[in-house]
């Protein structure tokens, strides 16, 4: 799973003429959902993206509050395109969890940012729609967040001990970032 997590003043979704949701300050989150992803993949990222300090405290002192701390908004998007390949010059999605799929998986990612946090403050684009996302980046801070690999790695061995004719490639996904992100705002 992957997430580019966007610290804002604020963001909107529309749909051609339709505004879908909107947000003031606080981030906005464009989510990627692989093919490979599991339920401890959104724990991870639901608890990283709730916690993660990007904020100043009211005495200015750099990354030391969460989007919790200071109760601002969370706008989440879901974006298939962020679990992309490229073949030549062509990006290839093949990667991405289908959308008969990902919608539930989507959904539940929703729901557990909703259940972690306060429901009215989660806010979120139309899945699977061509949406225009207005963003008014603050600083501007974007932060990449992966699941990390060990997670994918406990998936494929449960999958291995579970089933005796599972496929024994094991997938993996790129480092995490978050305990670099956590370092940095120490």
């Amino acid at each position: 799973m992957k997430a580019i997590i966007q610290r804002v003043t604020k963001a909107s979704v529309t749909v051609g003429d339709e505004l879908i949701s909107s947000i003031g300050k606080g981030l906005c989150v464009l989510v990627g959902i692989s093919r490979k992803d599991s339920p401890a993949e959104t724990e991870y990222m639901v608890r990283k993206i709730l916690n993660l300090r990007i904020f100043d405290d009211d005495d200015g002192k750099r990354w030391s509050k969460s989007v919790m701390d200071k109760q601002y908004e969370v706008l989440c998007v879901s974006q298939f395109t962020l679990n992309m390949i490229l073949k030549g010059n062509k990006p290839d999605f093949h990667d991405a969890m289908g959308p008969e799929v990902s919608e539930q998986f989507y959904e539940n990612f929703l729901q557990q940012m909703r259940e972690a946090y306060t429901p009215e403050k989660i806010k979120d684009g139309k899945f699977g729609a061509m949406m225009q996302v207005h963003i008014q980046n603050d600083g501007p801070v974007t932060i990449p967040l992966e699941t990390p690999s060990h997670l994918q790695d406990k998936k494929q061995n449960t999958r291995r001990n579970g089933n005796k004719n599972a496929n024994n490639n094991s997938g993996s996904s790129s480092e995490c970032t978050a305990s670099n992100i956590e370092g940095a705002s120490a």
